[in-house]
């Protein structure tokens, strides 16, 4: 998918948001780099990404779509990764909730010139709690990408809200199961963020705890400590 394609896409998920009624939301993001849990997707370049959205009403349920532009190096001709998913979230008491989901990750158009196959979508399931600021979550993944491994990731935020509109955000995950037997590993990540009018700016510090030959120091992939910046709105804008 070329630069253009890409652009339509973003064009196109937040005109539907902007057009459609409350239940429609659509957030973009402009990020320093693509991070997930540690890792750098975009090869440590900027990433523009864009979610659309759409809230059940009162029912909890919820379900979306995420895209973003992704660089996984030469051995991959392709640059976009596109999320589905859906979720349901119930409150317990005022203070505490749980939450159920699923996400399908996609890679439409992404091909592994070695191999010369697609690079495999694959589901993963989560469940977690949370209460007051405390966020904990679980993820499945039975066939992680396509790999026929099981992986599973454990994950805990806390969040402090700050005055004058600002947060801090604090996170640790755990990368576990048969698809990562033998080099587990920690991520990490420290986050204070700002309401500015109709925008959320953020500066993250990430990283993992990979050591020797499982520390990767190229752009790609790269899971060493690093500092991200982004900015994000979300659409329809309120009064």
């Amino acid at each position: 998918m070329n630069r253009l394609t890409r652009t339509s896409l973003f064009v196109a998920l937040l005109g539907v948001a902007g057009a459609a009624q409350a239940q429609f939301s659509s957030t973009v993001t402009a990020t320093s780099d693509y991070d997930f849990r540690g890792v750098s997707l975009s090869a440590k370049n900027p990433a523009l990404q864009a979610s659309l959205d759409y809230a059940f009403g009162e029912t909890g349920f919820s379900v979306g779509a995420w895209a973003s532009n992704i660089d996984y190096g030469n051995d991959i001709d392709g640059t976009l990764e596109l999320d589905l998913y859906a979720g349901y979230e119930a409150s317990i008491n005022d203070d505490l909730s749980w939450n159920a989901g699923l996400v399908w990750y996609t890679y439409p158009g992404s091909d592994n010139t070695a191999t010369r196959s697609k690079i495999s979508s694959y589901p993963e399931l989560s469940a977690g709690v949370d209460w007051k600021g405390l966020g904990l979550k679980q993820w499945l993944a039975i066939d992680y990408g396509g790999s026929n491994d099981t992986a599973l990731y454990t994950e805990a935020n806390y969040t402090f809200p700050l005055p004058q509109n600002f947060s801090f955000t604090l996170h640790a995950g755990y990368n576990w199961g048969d698809a990562f037997d033998g080099f587990e590993y920690l991520d990490y990540g420290a986050t204070i963020g700002v309401d500015v009018g109709k925008f959320s700016l953020a500066l993250k510090l990430t990283g993992t705890d990979n050591s020797g030959a499982d520390k990767v120091t190229d752009d790609v992939f790269n899971n060493e400590a690093r500092v991200l910046f982004q900015i994000s709105t979300t659409f329809p804008w309120s009064e």
